[in-house]
């Protein structure tokens, strides 16, 4: 067998080539008989490790990555046409494509008539489904689940499935059987917590002085210590200095997840983000959070007080 593995939802491809290695016998043998290629062979490379006999097992696994995605030559596809067709039974050879391969391609289309071929595409979920996601797996882990909670999670993970199935692992240990609720998921998920000082900072940024004023009042009654939630907005406005500098030139936010080390939907979001104020602007508030910090510290001021006059300030419009 060959398999086209394509599109943007990493994990469930993962999971699926998981499912494969799974069902071809012991991990421990399958180690031995596995290539993997992370950058695109050459025929003759492939050809020689799908043709390899398997050592003291049925079967062999080749993972080839991004190859059929990244513009091969005509000589490439020409010569794939001819061999998948006749791939060794004792071979199953998986192509693992981050982007998508065009469905009227040579190569996809052998894939879907040839008896020995499978393709599929795996696309992020939308919202609805992210839920349903989300108890199906609270579900088959013999958890359970809030429709709120698992709404919350799926909006402020942005479906990411390789995030939510980390936090779900984390609170269906925490609750041990009991339902999991929305309060466990604001106190044990960091993305969650982080969702909350974006729509803080998005209300400073837009001006909101009503909107800044109850999401803080919100926080405070939930039981947020203070002190915590002014350690969040100075980590914030930290990250957008450092994004605003990493974004010049127009990068994107793929590059500056890398650059700065963060999840790429969150580099995405501080890109919007610190559209909303100059770069004279983030270095004008960070000095005044540390001279709140000071203030607090040195007993001039208390930290609540301090918050409601830093959102007053920095929402006043100019």
């Amino acid at each position: 067998m060959f398999y086209i593995l394509h599109g943007k939802d990493e994990y469930s491809k993962k999971k699926a080539l998981g499912t494969l290695r799974g069902r071809l016998g012991d991990p421990g043998m399958m180690e031995l008989n596995t290539a993997v290629f992370e950058k695109p062979p050459t025929f003759t490379m492939l050809r020689q490790a799908c043709d390899a006999v398997p050592f003291l097992t049925k079967s062999r696994l080749v993972i080839v990555h991004n190859l059929l995605s990244s513009k091969p030559s005509k000589e490439m596809i020409k010569s794939l046409k001819a061999y998948l067709p006749i791939l060794p039974d004792s071979s199953k050879l998986v192509f693992m494509e981050t982007g998508d391969v065009r469905s009227n391609g040579i190569i996809a289309k052998l894939a879907k008539s040839a008896e020995n071929g499978y393709i599929k595409k795996y696309e992020p979920l939308n919202a609805g489904q992210v839920s349903r996601w989300i108890m199906k797996y609270v579900e088959r882990e013999n958890g359970r689940i809030s429709p709120h909670a698992a709404h919350i999670l799926a909006v402020d993970t942005e479906g990411s499935l390789q995030i939510l199935s980390n936090e779900l692992d984390k609170l269906l240990m925490y609750k041990n059987g009991e339902t999991i609720e929305s309060d466990d998921v604001t106190l044990l998920s960091p993305y969650v917590a982080e969702a909350n000082i974006f729509d803080l900072v998005d209300t400073i940024g837009n001006r909101n002085s009503k909107g800044a004023a109850l999401l803080l009042d919100k926080k405070l009654r939930e039981g947020t210590e203070p002190f915590y939630l002014f350690a969040m907005i100075i980590r914030q406005f930290r990250l957008l200095i450092q994004v605003k500098e990493t974004a010049v030139d127009g990068r994107r936010a793929p590059a500056v997840a890398k650059e700065l080390r963060m999840h790429k939907f969150v580099a995405g979001k501080m890109i919007q983000q610190s559209s909303h104020f100059s770069m004279t602007q983030l270095e004008q508030i960070y000095r005044h959070l540390l001279d709140i910090d000071i203030g607090v510290k040195t007993g001039k001021n208390n930290m609540v007080t301090a918050l409601s006059l830093l959102l007053a300030t920095l929402t006043a419009v100019p």
